[in-house]
């Protein structure tokens, strides 16, 4: 699927929300222990969070489920772009993801997909966009959040571990490593809260992706009979 194509599928799902209904200014992570130290107590919408995993399947997708799930429940979609792997449908379904309400988009060339990230994160039916760049400097990462403060949606951008040496506008930024009691966040900035802290949550149970060691997506990402919007490629 071409840009223009991507636009028109986009198009329509942004009229649906043509209205503006107001999301909540702060989504709940669902795990307490972190949702304690985050401002507000929870995930800002209207912001950029750069999530720095160790590895692929430490838990790094399900830290953000409980909120992708109360974000499709609530009536707005959620786009994966460019996912590592591929999305195991029942997963996703067991932790109340509306697969109806999730739009994944492959895009080819990391150009396509910073675009995408930036067009989803603009339209106010989405209420989160996480994205896996081959690449984003600090321009990229001003502009996502310019457009997450348009859409008033929240951009989960993963990145490498590499990337925690070089500034960015991110309103957080956090680096994960699996440790044996689950989860372990070092939170390197926090804007509006504090920063420099390390916090466990437990994202043990199971990885959200069907293989952890999936190097690229091919092929459809899952196979969601009745489900509206299909994924996309660019």
């Amino acid at each position: 699927m071409n840009r223009a194509e991507t636009l028109q599928q986009l198009a329509q799902l942004c009229n649906l929300n043509r209205e503006g209904v107001a999301p909540p200014a702060i989504e709940a992570s669902g795990f307490a222990e972190l949702d304690a130290r985050l401002p507000y107590g929870g995930w800002q919408s209207g912001t950029v969070v750069e999530l720095m995993p160790a590895d692929i399947g430490i838990g790094e997708l399900r830290l953000l489920m409980p909120a992708l799930a109360r974000i499709t429940q609530s009536e707005r979609y959620v786009a994966l772009v460019s996912p590592p792997c591929i999305p195991f449908a029942p997963a996703l379904n067991n932790h109340g993801v509306r697969l109806d309400r999730l739009l994944v988009i492959r895009a080819e060339k990391n150009t396509d997909a910073l675009w995408a990230i930036e067009q989803t994160l603009r339209c106010k039916s989405f209420g989160a966009v996480v994205g896996w760049p081959e690449s984003i400097r600090d321009r990229d990462v001003r502009r996502l959040q310019l457009a997450a403060e348009s859409g008033r949606s929240t951009g989960f951008i993963y990145r490498s571990p590499n990337a925690s040496r070089d500034a960015s506008s991110a309103a957080v930024r956090m680096k994960l490593q699996a440790s044996e009691k689950g989860l372990l966040i070092d939170v390197l900035k926090c804007r509006g809260g504090r920063s420099s802290f390390s916090i466990v949550v437990d994202c043990r149970l199971r990885t959200d992706f069907g293989s952890s060691r999936c190097p690229a997506v091919q092929g459809q990402p899952f196979e969601a009979p009745n489900s509206d919007p299909r994924p996309v490629v660019l």
